[in-house]
């Protein structure tokens, strides 16, 4: 029904519906469905990244630009919130600046960037933002007096969003009900409005004029779009959405480094999430960051699980040991891929490729 209100775009599919409402369901009481530290993290990391992806999915989906410096933005969100938060103390004032001037910070690069280097092929565009987001990375390490180099930085948090602070001093369920709950609520209840804001966009005019420019960008330019507008406009959302959920990541954490939001890693883990879980759909950014962040904290575990259940199997047990989950990973994704062309989003509503 809130979708149906601010955007009308339902799932179109009875069983993506359902595959929602569990992942909505479980991630709004993960911390009384799943209790303790693994398990409450690695819901609020889902929620961050579904806010990452969708928002790297209104470029490459939604817009047909590739781009490989969605992490910086992240990352300028995560450091401004990090940085302010370090030089002025833990306080709400500290935190909500550091983000604005993040989300800021980004709108103004992104705007550059799509000014000056849109107007080239797609190709291009792509290597342009690749030795960017690697320039900046660079220079976010060597700058240690001010970023914490490679080690990062740690901070401190309003104290109501700690462990240390108790709402209440009896438990709900066996959950204990305090500063690191609220804080859980504060990242899910702000990717939830950022999701809702992003599916109210790219279905707009605004959404549906991208649509255009991503098909054929020389009718929509013929018709009397600018489409170098279109595609920067999109660019700057995108590049604000992506550094605000970095905020969200750097007020989870505590701590902000270079390989928590700048590293490929995360551009490449990005880039599978969108795919796995449909381009151009935004519910694909759910599907797809909820299998990746399940499979990435999960897989390892439970194939220490098989493989001691399988001990007596010499050449299985071996195949199946934990410290081959990468591969199983990278398998499973592969299978995804081949038998999902068009996401596991687009499957479930019937689109072909």
């Amino acid at each position: 029904m809130l979708v149906r209100i601010i955007s009308g775009d339902m799932p179109r599919s009875r069983l993506l519906s359902l595959i929602v409402l569990v992942i909505g369901f479980s991630l709004l009481f993960a911390p009384f469905l799943f209790p303790g530290i693994k398990s409450l993290d690695t819901a609020a990391r889902i929620a961050i990244f579904i806010v990452l992806v969708a928002s790297y999915d209104l470029l490459l989906g939604y817009t047909g630009i590739v781009s490989f410096a969605h992490t910086m933005f992240y990352g300028i969100g995560a450091y401004g919130t990090a940085l302010a938060l370090d030089a002025w103390g833990p306080s709400f004032w500290a935190m909500g600046l550091g983000t604005l001037l993040g989300a800021l910070v980004a709108a103004v690069l992104a705007l550059l960037i799509g000014l000056f280097s849109l107007r080239v092929r797609a190709i291009f565009f792509a290597m342009v933002t690749l030795a960017i987001a690697s320039a900046f990375a660079v220079l976010v390490s060597q700058m240690s007096a001010f970023t914490g180099g490679e080690d990062g930085l740690t901070y401190r948090i309003p104290r109501e969003l700690t462990p240390a602070f108790r709402l209440m001093t009896d438990k709900i369920l066996d959950v204990s009900i305090n500063g690191r709950l609220l804080a859980y609520y504060l990242i899910f209840f702000c990717a939830l409005v950022l999701f809702l804001v992003l599916l109210r966009i790219v279905n707009s005019p605004f959404g549906t004029t991208l649509k255009a420019v991503r098909d054929n960008s020389f009718r929509a330019e013929a018709i009397g779009y600018r489409v170098i507008w279109y595609r920067t406009g999109a660019t700057v959302l995108s590049a604000v959405v992506a550094a605000l959920a970095g905020s969200l990541l750097a007020i989870w954490l505590r701590y902000t480094g270079p390989a928590t939001t700048l590293s490929m890693e995360i551009m490449i883990n990005i880039l599978l999430m969108v795919v796995i879980g449909g381009m151009g759909t935004m519910y694909g950014a759910v599907v797809g960051a909820t299998i990746f962040i399940l499979a990435q904290t999960y897989l390892q575990d439970l194939m220490g699980i098989a493989s001691k259940a399988t001990d007596g199997i010499p050449l299985l047990s071996e195949l199946i040991a934990p410290e081959r989950w990468l591969l199983w990973l990278g398998v499973l994704f592969i299978l995804s891929v081949y038998f999902f062309p068009t996401g596991i989003v687009g499957r479930l509503r019937g689109e072909v490729k």
